[in-house]
């Protein structure tokens, strides 16, 4: 998945360093300066999701400066993003400068604050089962062999396997000694080897060292939850990408794992996780090798996690070297608490490259199948990894998708998975061959068409009315939409009016901004009344999104530190560890603005910051001002 912002400079790494091949390599910040005038930006957030990209790089440099390549990008303008709610003046800060400065705490659909603060393990998960009563001499192994063994376990020693010789050698002995170690140390496995006459039990790890924990026949009691449900702690990676490690660790597909939201990578985040008939004993081990990654507060339900059934995220931001007064900050803040801010869809839904990711939704609403080829492997100027410029000059030079497909080391990749397509099905089966891509990715594309279609009408709608319900509007009566009358408008504010995306199962508002969708599609070459697809995955439904959002739990206070490369928010993992929380002196070198404030899902926390500073957020904006990057 491609990034839509420069990697921050990774926080000081806390755990054990058991595990090289799962680590990630970290690349170095870049840190940018957001200037207070909204022309200026900021680096987007992905807050409540993480948007697949158009292009499969993340972008590096070849040669041209990062702002050189980013030039070519979205602006807001670009994505209908126009109007803020309040009209006090922006002040300037430095977003992110790491990524410790954004934390989010996943919202429970009880409602409850998501936190990682207890790494016990139930007592129901430590059961011994009654069926499995263990010989007295179950204990076949010496505290050397234990000791041996437990450094295999966690890669400590450079042998890849140990050796326990078999004195009293019976059957019945090499059992006992081959259960007592894989019961003993989970992600072991081990063999009979005849050595010059003597028996041998060799342990080693059956898949190298992603397989410290290989998931083995374990008793279930009946009374146990068959799902362990757990806080998952992370930083800086994505939560994709931590289920793809813990399902390597654990030896598990991925879709055993079951969880509420995708999280933000930049950012330290805590969100729950359900996993099937793991034990928390299981899960807890793997704490001794994770990077970057701690799990806690386990607990037994009979239930697994559904997508969408969070209430919501909280997060904590710092704004740091902020130049804003305490009356400016006061104003900005008092406003978002109040009135909040436009549920504008963030930049990252809208990808980093010069071909943004809502042309090629359009392309397959319009069934113009060529285009959406065209406009995924096309050469294209700004930020791109090199092999991809090498697969876009090869296809656009040969139109052969196996030529082109041999330019990438990683055929996983969008244009990898494209080109894979069209060496299976041709050209004249583009629709199946677009379908090797994932379906989250496709539909990605066009969820992208509709996002810029809603900030488009929303921008329109602001500028039209201001910030009060209109005749025409649109308010929800329950899941159903409702036309507002005059009368109606009277008794209603912004905040009860939504907006539609457009699709064959929505209405759309009556007064002449309403009308405008028909025109903004009928000039996209789309017919308004006629969404569904050929293709039913294809076919928009539309849905409803309030126009404007008021946090909730919103409180800010503005500190002062001397050294920035502190941390300035007290996460989880360091309360665990009893590491002080920050102090900050009363006349520091710098200022800076931390707030915390709740959101529904599918906001962006970006948007409120935008609101707050009155920053464009887009990347090309932020590198147009800034020549100089700090490391």
């Amino acid at each position: 998945m491609a990034d839509p912002e420069p990697v921050p400079v990774p926080a000081q790494v806390r755990e054990k360093r058991g595990c090289p091949e799962d680590e990630d390599k970290e690349i170095p910040s870049k840190k940018l300066r957001v200037e207070k005038d909204s022309k200026n930006g900021g680096p987007p957030h992905p807050d409540e999701e993480e948007e697949p990209e158009g292009g499969a790089s993340d972008g590096e440099e070849q040669g041209e400066t990062f702002a050189d390549m980013m030039k070519h990008g979205l602006t807001e303008l670009d994505v209908g993003i126009l109007k803020y709610v309040s009209d006090h003046e922006g002040f300037s800060g430095i977003l992110k400068e790491r990524y410790s400065d954004f934390v989010v705490h996943e919202i429970n659909k009880q409602g409850k604050i998501v936190h990682l603060d207890d790494l016990s393990i139930p007592a129901e998960a430590e059961e011994v089962p009654e069926v499995e009563e263990q010989p007295k001499d179950y204990d076949v192994l010496t505290e050397e062999q234990k000791k041996q063994l437990g450094e295999l376990q966690l890669f400590k020693n450079k042998e890849t396997e140990v050796s326990i010789e078999v004195v009293d050698d019976t059957k019945e002995k090499r059992t006992l000694v081959h259960k007592a170690i894989k019961t003993q140390f989970p992600g072991l496995e081990t063999k009979t080897e005849e050595k010059e006459g003597r028996k041998f039990i060799v342990a080693y790890h059956a898949a190298g060292k992603k397989a410290l924990a290989a998931p083995r026949k374990h008793f279930w009691p009946k009374k146990r939850g068959s799902f362990c449900h757990f806080a998952l702690y992370k930083e800086n990676k994505d939560t994709m990408d931590a289920i793809n490690v813990l399902s390597k660790f654990l030896r598990l597909r991925p879709n055993m794992f079951s969880y509420m939201g995708t999280k933000d990578k930049r950012a330290i985040t805590v969100q729950e996780i359900a996993v099937l008939k793991i034990t928390a004993e299981r899960l807890g081990h793997l704490n001794k090798c994770l990077m970057n990654l701690k799990l806690g507060n386990f607990c037994y339900k009979n239930h697994p996690l559904k997508l969408g059934e969070l209430q919501g995220n909280h997060f904590t931001i710092v704004i740091r070297n902020i130049s804003g007064t305490d009356e400016q900050v006061q104003q900005a803040l008092t406003s978002l608490k109040q009135t909040g801010f436009i549920n504008y869809y963030g930049m990252q839904r809208f990808g980093t490259t010069a071909v943004p990711t809502q042309q090629v939704g359009r392309a397959i609403l319009r069934n113009d199948w060529k285009e959406v080829v065209d406009l995924i492997l096309k050469p294209r100027p700004g930020a791109e990894k090199e092999f991809l410029v090498r697969c876009r000059e090869e296809w656009a030079k040969t139109q052969d998708p196996e030529a082109a497909l041999k330019k990438l080391p990683n055929k996983r990749c969008v244009e990898g998975q494209l080109l894979r397509g069209l060496s299976m099905y041709g050209k004249k089966d583009i629709v199946t061959a677009f379908g090797l891509i994932p379906r989250n990715n496709r539909l990605m594309y066009i969820h992208s068409y509709q996002s810029v279609v809603w900030n488009t009408m929303v921008s329109r709608r602001i500028e039209a009315f201001g910030l009060k319900a209109v005749e025409g509007d649109l308010m929800l009566k329950g899941t159903a939409a409702h036309v507002l009358s005059a009368e109606e408008a009277e008794s209603h504010s912004i905040h009860d009016i939504v907006m539609p995306l457009p699709g064959f199962d929505v209405i759309y508002p009556t007064h002449h901004v309403g009308k405008g969708y028909r025109e903004l599609l009928t000039a996209d070459g789309l017919d308004i009344d006629n969404m569904r697809h050929k293709v039913k995955d294809y076919s928009l439904a539309g849905a409803y999104r309030r126009v404007l959002i008021r946090p909730s739990d919103v409180s800010w206070e503005v500190i002062q530190y001397d050294d920035p490369k502190i941390s300035l928010v007290h996460s989880d993992f360091e309360k665990l560890e009893n590491k002080p929380a920050p102090v900050f002196n009363t006349e520091g070198k710098y200022r800076a603005l931390r707030m915390e404030f709740s959101l529904p899902p599918s906001t962006y926390a970006t948007m409120a910051i935008r609101e707050v500073l009155k920053l464009d957020t887009s990347i090309k904006k932020q590198t147009q001002l800034n020549t100089t990057w700090f490391n």
